[in-house]
């Protein structure tokens, strides 16, 4: 004979399952709330685009939280997430972001001539979610930071990728116009800056980041950071 309590308990822990997740809404749930690895199993687990970038998102994000030698096989599993989103919707604007996103990431962790082929293929990617929609803030931000960095690593980097440290600026104003109030693009403008030598003005931009307000796990992490860097540029 069945016992009722069991399976009641049985099924109560199933639909509690991050892997089973039943929505969109419930993974994006985990994921402000910062469990990354659960939000990450339960978007995969929808198996829809949207799903998939959103795991690529945490991914990515859920690789700042553990060691070194741990980043380079989390960005390449955010990878594979984003281009799974792709293929199951060539049209999603977000798959195409965080593909972008985990490439600026790995390359960070690969040779010379690696990184160089994945900024390229960031640049394509960040040029397709633009195009797809013109109003993703992040994006700008991204470029203004591919800029930035290339730019900063000299001649040889800016001849292979076509980095301009004069599209730094506009790209984080556009950012600025479509989202005025997140931390996190005036953080990144702040770390552009600091790349490009201007220290005085990536504490003006960290001084008007740790005004603004902080609700989710990433946004309260993000507020920590830029009084972090407020401090040390001091």
């Amino acid at each position: 004979m069945r016992n009722p309590l069991l399976l009641t308990a049985l099924t109560a822990a199933l639909l509690a399952s991050p892997a089973l997740a039943q929505s969109q809404g419930a993974a994006q749930a985990l994921y402000d709330s910062g469990k990354w690895q659960e939000a990450a199993a339960a978007a995969a687990a929808l198996n829809t685009s949207d799903g998939l970038a959103l795991a690529a998102e945490a991914t990515t994000a859920g690789a700042g939280m553990v060691a070194d030698a741990q980043k380079k096989a989390l960005f390449q599993k955010a990878q594979e997430y984003a281009n799974s989103a792709i293929a199951r919707n060539k049209g999603n604007a977000e798959a195409y972001f965080e593909l972008a996103r985990a490439q600026g990431r790995l390359a960070q962790f690969s040779g010379i001539l690696q990184s160089l082929g994945l900024a390229g293929d960031m640049k394509k990617n960040l040029d397709q979610t633009i195009a797809l929609d013109p109003k993703k803030a992040a994006a700008y931000v991204a470029l203004g930071l591919w800029n930035a960095n290339l730019d900063s690593k000299g001649f040889i980097a800016r001849r292979a990728t076509g980095a301009d440290k004069n599209q730094i600026a506009p790209n984080f104003e556009k950012a600025f116009a479509l989202e005025p109030n997140v931390a996190v693009h005036r953080i990144e403008y702040a770390n552009a800056l600091i790349v490009q030598g201007q220290k005085a003005e990536a504490a003006a931009q960290l001084q008007k980041a740790v005004t603004m307000p902080a609700e989710t796990f990433w946004q309260k992490r993000d507020l920590e950071d830029a009084k972090k860097m407020l401090a040390g540029l001091k």
